[in-house]
């Protein structure tokens, strides 16, 4: 009897401590999961706040007048052209404008 006892108690023991250790180490990797988060949720933030910012289009075009004044000017999308080197030679073409009628 005193020997199932002490088997039984043995085993509960060992059976513990591998369960704790295995807790143990899952804490580990959620802690340093949860701080790999914590960074990249920080840095998502500084990022959206820049991009939000610099995209605005009062920022534009204050950045436009700030830094370029007159040099930037309007143009007709419709007459830029594409430049292509081919067999060392440059073409112009037109762009292809895709419109929701057309292709």
């Amino acid at each position: 009897m005193k020997k199932i006892l002490l088997a039984t108690i043995i085993l509960l023991i060992i059976v513990t401590s591998l369960v704790k250790n295995s807790t143990k180490e899952i804490e580990d990797q959620t802690f340093s999961l949860n701080e790999n988060i914590r960074t990249l949720k920080s840095e998502l933030g500084d990022l959206i706040l820049e991009y939000n910012y610099l995209s605005a289009p009062e920022k534009l075009i204050e950045y436009q007048s700030q830094y370029f004044q007159n040099d930037l000017k309007k143009i007709d999308i419709k007459k830029m052209k594409k430049i292509i080197l081919i067999n060392n030679n440059l073409e112009t073409t037109d762009f292809k404008i895709k419109t929701n009628n057309n292709e």
